[in-house]
């Protein structure tokens, strides 16, 4: 048995009424009520009160409820000083109502006094403070010996027993409080997960289009502020015009695409490659045996393939762009290769927020997957490999 099980208090949650039901509570309280009742009236009635003798024992009785309450409170409060002091004021009042011939609410007060100190105090002084109770009425309980050692013995294990019965509930209260925690923490960690899944999705979806369109908007700005003469420029006001309501349109379709994704609803990964591919012009190669692939896992390879054309389009205007969808044992590879734009970088080069690649890289080691990106002999290519 460890050194700190004789030192250590109670835990707090054993000593309060923290977790025990209200009909528990309220047959303690009942009980008691019967027991002072009844010790009041056992000491009014009999022949050793009368008259000033028993306003003086009701007083006594009544003090010692509140020394009870006292000594409660300072257990609970874990304050051993106080505690043993009251302790020793409500085993002296049990020697004066023995002395005062109140025999009954003497051994009713020494019995309750061992109970409780083993109950709330540590068991190093629980020991001693329960045994001079219990030895105070057995040398004064003058009755026969061989009972008086069997209700000593067993109210030293009832008080044992209602210690263990309270440290079993407040353990069981502290665990309960570390569970509502842990879920609690849980529930915070989901809800920050989800806002960054939520902020790539902006990022991803709209960041781009956004960009693009600020970029065909300040051209239209300067191309008025500038110009002589309007409808001589009116052709390339127009072309910008037109520009940024298809990069609306596209940014429009990204957004509700991205919803569907953060609803489940999203079309499956394959279709969506043709699809896209199809709309950029680019070839789209595909291997292996095909599956249904994971939520997270499909909105990132769908997300990757947008940047990654983005940034063909951006830095690599008329490359002829390659998109390989491979299905692998465990996981799923895409390659996005671009083999070199034929002239040099467009307008919507300088646009973004730069953060691309970072996202994208940071998406696939969310997931215990890999980006690779780079220039090779050939253009730029992009990898990406997820587990699945």
């Amino acid at each position: 048995m460890p050194l700190n099980y004789w030192t250590r208090w109670p835990l707090r949650e054993s000593l309060s009424r923290e977790g025990v039901s209200g009909a528990r509570v309220w047959i303690g309280r009942a009980v008691r009520v019967v027991v002072l009742a009844g010790l009041v009236w056992i000491t009014l009635t009999g022949p050793g009160f009368t008259g000033w003798g028993r306003v003086a024992a009701c007083a006594g009785m009544a003090v010692t409820v509140l020394v009870f309450r006292g000594f409660f409170r300072m257990t609970l409060a874990r304050r051993l000083r106080p505690s043993i002091g009251l302790y020793s004021l409500l085993v002296a009042a049990a020697f004066g109502f023995a002395f005062a011939g109140a025999q009954v609410p003497a051994i009713v007060l020494w019995c309750a006094c061992a109970v409780i100190a083993l109950e709330r105090l540590p068991l190093s002084f629980a020991v001693p403070c329960a045994a001079a109770a219990l030895g105070a009425y057995a040398v004064l309980g003058h009755g026969n010996w061989i009972a008086t050692t069997a209700t000593t013995v067993g109210l030293a294990l009832a008080g044992y027993v209602v210690r263990l019965d309270a440290e079993a509930r407040g353990n069981a209260q502290r665990l309960l409080a570390q569970e509502r925690a842990a879920r609690k923490a849980e529930a915070e960690s989901a809800a920050l997960t989800e806002r960054g899944r939520i902020a790539r999705e902006i990022h991803d979806v709209l960041a781009h289009s956004l960009s693009a369109q600020l970029v065909h908007l300040e051209a239209a700005r300067q191309l008025i502020q500038r110009s002589t003469d309007l409808e001589a420029d009116r052709d390339q006001l127009l072309d910008r015009v037109v520009a940024c309501r298809g990069m609306a349109r596209e940014g429009l379709d990204g957004t509700r695409e991205a919803l569907s994704a953060l609803r489940g609803e999203a079309i499956p990964v394959e279709e969506f490659l043709r699809r896209l591919a199809a709309a950029e012009g680019v070839q789209l190669e595909v291997a292996g045996e095909g599956r249904a692939l994971p939520a997270e896992a499909g909105l990132a390879v769908r997300r990757v393939a947008q940047e990654a054309l983005t940034n063909v389009r951006k830095h690599a205007p008329g490359a002829r762009v390659n998109v390989r969808l491979e299905y692998g044992r465990g996981g799923v590879g895409l390659e996005v290769r671009d083999f070199g734009g034929r002239g040099k970088p467009g307008e919507l080069g300088g646009s973004g927020s730069g953060y691309g690649l970072l996202g994208m890289r940071e998406r696939a080691e969310l997931l215990g997957g890999t980006l690779d990106s780079g220039p090779d002999e050939e253009g730029f290519v992009v990898r990406l490999r997820v587990p699945v």
